[in-house]
């Protein structure tokens, strides 16, 4: 599941599966690992090093890596695919580890607990379809490094893609031996037609096509016309999501505050501010505060006011920048109104870094003022409180934010240190607290570490801590919740407490009112969760996908297969390396008896390394509820799934 916040940018992102994971782990499973982590670390992440890409997520039988430039994504490719060659070229052939590679270029979001985005929804869709010890990479890819490396190539012309909304040009990289003038090795199976036009368009899918460029063939199926990977909020996920409707007169978004310091590694300091100003005015009940995943979508963008707002459905926007340098810090900050692009207030601000608290409380104090808002009395005891006094460890604090927002195992754990180096400053800090339960938890549940156990009781450790040190904080009740909602520490009563709490405190916490609703999904009490649903959507809408995974959970629980469908559907287009809107999707199907359908997401999930089973569903499965898991495991029955 995806957190608060979120990244966009332009990368170019490698991604690699290992070819027949489920039949080798069949055969071997303890010396599939072994191999597998063996090659991993001997030459995939040197490698990835070498070339200054990062891994952002390991599967178990795959990765996804970005990079800064596609010329060093590609070189890091093929080393790899060589180095494996070389590597395995001697392993018996029911043993041998062998990957495909897929590279593309593109825009990707970073989202907490995620990484998302057409940039490597592409990038899977190539590495499904290269050969088994091959790299295929995107036209954009091909363009970045014509020239720039020595390495030949074989022009495959453009292909339809699976929920892909353009066609793709691909090429394919001819290392040592390879000829061109071959066939696809491992085509994508064409898509069944439905019964129904289940697409989020409303159209069938289309019928099939063979696509031909040169000698070189495949076939592939396209949904048509099909759907954008990321949808604009403005998007109809399905029937019974919220329609965009103003969010009323009070209505703001706080756009990412631009860095002036010159240096981009005071990035976070300017990402930190703009964080801290949306969390501060979310706390105030008479606003209705955009969410930082959809206000930080607009970095580094130039647009008209008005258009941003349009967007998001605002009347106010808040924009400024930020210029850190030595211990002095300068902000800019202005409130406009959108509609007429009048500037209802602006100031400039110079002060010392150690009086950093004291200009926020300014900043935000002439906001409130301008928007002519009355707190309640609770309101001003809460913004009056700082969760520190401590500017060196608050520095530390936003550092860590920072790193926490890469998603990755590396993140992760420098993440770790810097909070606990804010908390050595200040033992007192309840955010920093909350944060590295957050970033405890997320290490154990994406196996970045094989002490699993005692990272949770960490992680569980440390959000008590922060809600004991200051039981009014959002963050603190959100890490507890979060933590709590899953194994091993499962109490899904305190979860749901917990993110009650979270929405009273702040009542603009998107990710607080759908995770509540996920909660409830898994005690029987889906009806409640759609309207909170609703509301995580309109203030945050730019929304993550698992939103809508969500909302589909909690139609299917309540029967209504047909809206359930276009929102796995959903979530399955905008990501589709998780397995559990799959899962999900695949019940559906089989409530229908839509059994082409049904079979094709089996093969989904064997793609993935997750062959369903009625065993593993139902030891599995997050619904506590005996009735949801029943319907859910007849759904899996329905659709052809065996029992083990």
């Amino acid at each position: 599941m995806a957190d608060e916040g979120g990244t966009r940018r332009l990368a170019a992102i490698l991604a690699a599966d290992v070819v027949g994971y489920s039949r080798l782990m069949s055969v071997d499973e303890a010396g599939t690992l072994a191999r597998m982590t063996a090659h991993l670390d001997d030459v995939f992440k040197p490698a990835i090093a070498d070339h200054q890409g990062h891994v952002v997520k390991a599967t178990g039988d795959g990765l996804l890596a970005e990079f800064a430039s596609a010329v060093e994504a590609v070189a890091c490719a093929v080393q790899i695919q060589t180095a494996m060659a070389e590597r395995t070229g001697g392993d018996p052939d029911d043993r041998r580890v062998t990957f495909r590679i897929g590279v593309n270029l593109g825009d990707i979001i970073f989202q907490d607990g995620d990484i998302f985005g057409d940039g490597v929804n592409v990038a899977a869709r190539l590495e499904a379809l290269a050969d088994p010890g091959g790299v295929l990479i995107s036209q954009a890819v091909s363009d970045q490094i014509s020239g720039k490396l020595d390495a030949p190539m074989e022009d495959l012309g453009e292909h339809t893609l699976k929920n892909i909304a353009r066609p793709v040009h691909l090429y394919r990289m001819l290392l040592d031996g390879a000829e061109p003038g071959r066939p696809f090795a491992n085509p994508i199976k064409p898509k069944p037609m439905t019964s129904k036009p289940w697409g989020r368009t409303g159209s069938m899918l289309g019928a099939a096509a063979v696509v031909a460029a040169g000698v070189v063939a495949a076939v592939l199926w396209r949904s048509s016309p099909p759907p954008a990977v990321e949808p604009a909020p403005a998007a109809k996920i399905a029937q019974s999501t919220p329609a965009a409707k103003p969010l009323g007169k009070l209505s703001v978004a706080v756009l990412p505050f631009l860095n002036m310091s010159g240096d981009p590694e005071q990035e976070y300091f300017s990402d930190g501010m703009t964080e801290d100003l949306i969390t501060d005015l979310s706390k105030i009940s008479a606003l209705i505060v955009i969410a930082r995943t959809s206000s930080f979508a607009f970095k580094g963008k130039v647009d008209d006011i008005r258009n941003i707002a349009k967007e998001l459905n605002v009347r106010y926007v808040v924009e400024g920048s930020v210029r850190k340098a030595g211990g002095k810090v300068r902000i800019t900050t202005q409130l406009i109104e959108a509609a007429t692009g009048k500037h209802l207030w602006a100031e400039r601000y110079d002060r010392d870094f150690k009086d950093i608290f004291d200009l926020q409380d300014e900043v935000l104090g002439k906001i409130v003022e301008s928007l002519k808002v009355t707190l309640t009395a609770k309101e001003q005891r809460r913004l009056a409180r700082h969760e520190t006094d401590n500017s060196q460890a608050y520095d530390w604090y936003l550092k860590g934010l920072k790193q926490e927002s890469f998603f990755s195992r590396e993140g992760n754990a420098e993440s770790r240190r810097l909070f606990e180096r804010a908390i050595e400053l200040d033992p007192t800090y309840a955010a920093a607290h909350a944060h590295l339960a957050q970033a405890y938890s997320l290490a154990q549940e994406n196996r970045w570490t094989d002490k699993r156990e005692k990272f949770a009781k960490k992680a569980l450790k440390f959000a008590k801590k922060a809600v004991e040190l200051d039981a009014e904080l959002p963050q603190a009740h959100w890490a507890l919740g979060r933590i709590v909602t899953r194994p091993p520490l499962g109490d899904l009563d305190l979860a749901i407490a917990s993110m009650k709490r979270v929405i009273e405190l702040d009542p603009n916490y998107a990710d607080g009112y759908a995770s509540y609703a996920n909660t409830l999904n898994y005690v029987g009490r889906a009806k409640e969760a759609i309207p909170l649903l609703k509301k995580a959507m309109r203030i945050n809408p730019h929304y993550p996908f698992w939103y809508v995974y969500v909302l589909g959970q909690s139609q299917y629980c309540l029967t209504n297969f047909e809206a359930a469908i276009e929102n796995f559907k959903s979530a399955v287009e905008r990501n589709p390396t998780v397995a559990w809107p799959h899962k999900f999707l695949l019940a559906s199907y089989g409530q229908l008896g839509l059994q082409d359908d049904a079979d094709w997401e089996i093969s989904e999930l064997e793609a993935l390394g997750q062959p369903p089973t009625i065993k593993n569903a139902r030891e599995t499965s997050p619904l506590q509820d005996p009735a949801y898991l029943k319907l859910y495991l007849d759904g899996l029955r329905k659709a052809g799934v065996p029992e083990e």
